[in-house]
């Protein structure tokens, strides 16, 4: 019994749970202080709880930026 197509399926949803972690966790570094928990906590929700933590993330953990008109 060959594994392969059931890797195959696999691979491409472990690489895309592995982009949005590092991706949301690049985003909370970089960016100012997250809102309602401190950044430390961000990170690990985001690490625990996938895909619930990521998301929780941009929703809730992002503060907005201001954007300014510059006219």
């Amino acid at each position: 019994m060959d594994a392969s197509p059931w890797w195959a399926a696999v691979a491409p949803l472990v690489v895309l749970a592995l982009a949005v972690d590092v991706g949301c966790l690049i985003d909370l570094w970089r960016r100012g202080a997250p809102a309602h928990l401190p950044r430390w906590a961000w990170t690990v929700i985001v690490l625990v709880s996938f895909p619930l933590g990521p998301l929780a993330y941009l929703w809730l953990g992002r503060r907005q930026e201001s954007h300014r008109d510059h006219g």
